[in-house]
């Protein structure tokens, strides 16, 4: 979902913002400035049986942007600069440096080694296969999930609008997903509707299917108090029975989210990364 004044509910804003995940290789490593971590405390990949998500704040100050911008690969930084707003421009960079330096750590390598390579449809993976990842990002909010065991997939937006009554919903929800949707009291329809959104987002993410795969061909739940479940594809009978979706959503944080992947048993394990982080501070994290 695109934030700020004014903001758009377009398909082409909507769309836009689920192409943000596209990611290139780092050419250079922060390691002068105080970001890289001692390989030696590295290299600790997600036990199969779990699932780590990350919380992150976008809003840094500049000194971090700037050393967060040393991480970038020349492609990522032409594209930073086509960024109009410098909040904008800011945000990019932080997630896309954050997301190296936390493959970093997993992987025991310097984040200037970390190599990608991508499906059919752009979404990016780690060559070789060790780790899989996603992240999304809605205002100053990022996540970042990463997983041993296979594709997952995740998604994030802002609790701060009401889209429930813009009949977005009717041109891209199922119509089981609808009436459901409708049959719920007027106030709870709001949050309702993000909680589909997010879900059916996620799911689209992990498998990497872009925007091939109609959002309306499948369905999630969507109720007040409801698991998150993937109830039915229009493709196979049996494929949502090897998924698992979690809804990830914080309300104090102010935002809602999902999480999705393949796989039939795993926990997941959230941390957050520190205003103020550095390799000492990520560590304590990951030992709690």
């Amino acid at each position: 979902m695109v934030d700020g004044p004014g903001r758009s509910v377009s398909l082409l804003a909507w769309t836009s913002a689920r192409l943000y995940h596209q990611v290139v290789v780092l050419a250079e490593s922060a390691t002068d400035k105080g970001l890289a971590v001692d390989v030696e405390r590295r290299g600790t990949l997600v036990p199969p049986d779990e699932l780590h998500v990350w919380s992150a704040s976008l809003e840094r100050g500049p000194v971090l942007v700037a050393q967060l911008r040393v991480l970038l690969s020349g492609d990522e930084r032409e594209r930073a600069i086509r960024f109009r707003f410098e909040r904008d421009r800011s945000r990019y960079i932080v997630g896309r440096g954050l997301l190296r330096i936390l493959l970093g750590r997993y992987l025991g390598v310097a984040p200037a080694d970390v190599r990608f390579e991508y499906g059919a449809f752009e979404k990016p993976r780690l060559a070789g296969g060790e780790l899989w990842f996603n992240l999304s990002h809605s205002g100053t909010i990022a996540l970042f999930a990463f997983s041993a065991r296979g594709e997952v997939g995740i998604d994030v937006e802002l609790d701060d609008a009401d889209f429930a009554g813009e009949r977005i919903a009717e041109r891209f929800f199922s119509p089981a997903e609808v009436r459901a949707l409708r049959s719920l009291p007027e106030p709870q329809q709001a949050r309702a509707f993000l909680h589909c959104w997010t879900r059916k987002e996620a799911f689209i993410k992990a498998r990497g299917d872009g925007l091939s795969l109609a959002l309306d061909s499948f369905d999630v739940t969507l109720e007040p108090g409801s698991p998150a479940v993937l109830l039915r594809t229009a493709w196979s009978d049996d494929e949502p029975g090897h998924w698992r979706l979690l809804d990830l959503s914080d309300p104090g944080s102010g935002y809602v989210a999902a999480v999705a992947i393949r796989s039939e048993r795993w926990r997941v394990i959230t941390r957050r990364v520190p205003d103020n982080f550095n390799d000492d501070t990520l560590t304590r994290q990951e030992e709690r």
